[in-house]
């Protein structure tokens, strides 16, 4: 079968490789092999399963998300969630019109019921006043995407500013000031969970508006999100994914020769850790940044140009972990959803020093209340930043007693019953993954997230697309989501549709 489109050196088309098999990966190999110009596709995947940071797990009786959790925003602009209508994978209420038209303004909704380290209950009405004064300031950090320049580099700073000043004017007694800051600073730890970082003051200011948030009411998958990539491995023929193949160079822009295809040269030849030699024309690299970041200086050779590696050092990559809790009984109300959990002696306009050891806990938000499985019941804990990863070096014991002790001195029972088990997220420890998800970070911009995502050799017309990058960390707007990270892999399967196959009529994702 001769090629059809390129250069014509390839006969028979093409060999291209997808390095990663999360849900990036299997887009840009779905999109692929539905046509008939890439008849030689494989994906190496470094572990034993697909799907990257979407991992579903069956434990306490039920499915539990040890990865992905929601689809944010999902209405019709959002491809995981048309993906998952079609594969059939949501409930009524998840596909209704109703739910599709909420505007959040990617904000969490509000606790149902709060905690403090000292065993009170908040009022309501004092958490919901906080969250409106804290989100009104997180939108107001969205509008100085087309400033000139900021008055402070971070998220972070210019909250803590614009709160100082907003204290000065508040007129409640010394210690209603403190539990104000004190729910605010658990906002503070909130936020820091949403964009999967240790701390805002991380987090650039002036493109943090560039972010976009798609309308809908943040759903889940009732069987589980992995359903959606299983679906989706489903789709590709038979042993196009290569499990268990972690890939330990890309040599790049040169001339390489292999046995089995005598005759023929090829610009890339993908080395595996097992040394295996896979040659290709054409590699896609779907990576988590985090990997990219710790195996810079040998996972390319030559080594990536200088605009790129500084892109890959410059982006933020975080932890965003999660600690399950299985309980016999529930000592809370049957439509809670959410616990908050507030330390009274923190504060966002003071640096806390705590060693990790004796203060980890404190950066845990609360925890989410999954859906009973029959009768055991689920809290769901989140937790991100360096407390987050001091707490994947613990034992399960010691998050477990630890846990125990928390919500012991939060509820004021000292008599609660200890969870009967955890099960956690470590995705710092994760060695393929080394993190969470990215945000841009003091010091990048979108720019970088779009050099990141610009494919190589960058100025060359004989070897075009040598290597290409997908992943949530090369979409500019949709970094740190499961549909930017599925249009990414899009994006780039287009790439070479539109090199080899130029005729064919692809459908357009909205970019």
């Amino acid at each position: 079968m001769e090629s059809t489109g390129g250069d014509g050196k390839a006969p028979g088309g093409p060999r291209v490789l997808v390095v990663g098999g999360g849900i990036a990966g299997l887009g840009a190999a779905q999109r692929l092999c539905g046509h008939p110009a890439f008849p030689h596709l494989r994906v190496l995947e470094a572990t034993a399963r697909a799907g990257g940071r979407i991992r579903s797990e069956r434990s306490f009786g039920g499915v539990v998300e040890v990865g992905a959790h929601w689809i944010h925003g999902p209405s019709r602009g959002n491809p995981v969630f048309q993906l998952a209508a079609e594969y059939g994978l949501l409930g009524e209420k998840e596909l209704s019109e109703e739910n599709q038209l909420v505007e959040t303004g990617g904000h969490v909704g509000l606790p149902s019921v709060t905690y403090t380290s000292s065993g009170v209950r908040l009022s309501l009405q004092l958490v919901a006043e906080m969250a409106t004064l804290f989100y009104g300031l997180i939108d107001q950090t969205r509008e100085f995407l087309q400033a000139a320049e900021t008055p402070v580099p971070s998220v972070g700073e210019y909250l803590r500013k614009e709160l100082s000043r907003l204290v000065v004017g508040w007129t409640e007694d010394e210690e209603t000031k403190k539990l104000k800051l004190a729910v605010l600073n658990a906002f503070f730890n909130l936020e820091c969970c949403v964009s999967g970082t240790h701390s805002m003051d991380l987090v650039a200011l002036a493109p943090f508006g560039e972010y976009a948030v798609l309308p809908g009411l943040d759903c889940t998958f009732p069987k589980g999100y992995q359903g959606l990539t299983d679906c989706m491995m489903a789709s590709l023929p038979q042993d196009t994914v290569v499990f268990e193949k972690p890939v330990k160079t890309i040599h790049w822009n040169g001339a390489f020769q292999e046995a089995a295809f005598p005759g023929e040269t090829f610009p890339v030849s993908v080395e595996c850790e097992d040394g295996d030699r896979f040659p290709a024309h054409h590699v896609i690299v779907t990576v988590p940044l985090g990997f990219l970041k710790e195996h810079l200086d040998t996972f390319f050779d030559p080594p990536l140009p200088a605009e790129k590696a500084e892109a890959i050092r410059k982006i933020g990559f975080g932890t965003n972990n999660k600690i399950f809790l299985e309980f016999e009984e529930p000592f809370w109300e049957p439509d809670c959803q959410l616990i908050q959990v507030v330390w009274e002696d923190t504060s966002p306009l003071e640096d806390p020093a705590p060693a990790l050891r004796d203060a980890w806990f404190r950066k845990l938000i609360g925890f989410v209340v999954l859906p009973a499985f029959g009768s055991v019941h689920v809290l769901c804990g989140f937790i991100a930043g360096l407390e987050s990863e001091f707490m994947e070096t613990l034992s399960d014991e010691e998050v477990l007693l630890c846990l125990t002790q928390v919500l012991r001195r939060v509820t004021g029972n000292p008599r609660l019953p200890a969870p009967k088990s955890v099960l956690r997220s470590r995705w710092h420890s994760a060695p393929y993954t080394r993190g969470s998800y990215s945000y841009v970070a003091v010091g990048s911009t979108g720019d970088g997230l779009d050099q990141l995502a610009q494919p190589l050799p960058a100025d060359s017309t004989d070897a075009q697309l040598q290597i290409l990058f997908a992943g949530e960390a090369t979409h500019r707007t949709f970094y740190s989501t499961t549909h930017g990270a599925l249009l990414s892999g899009w994006r780039e399967a287009d790439r070479l549709l539109a090199l080899w196959a130029p005729q064919a009529q692809q459908p357009r994702p909205r970019l």
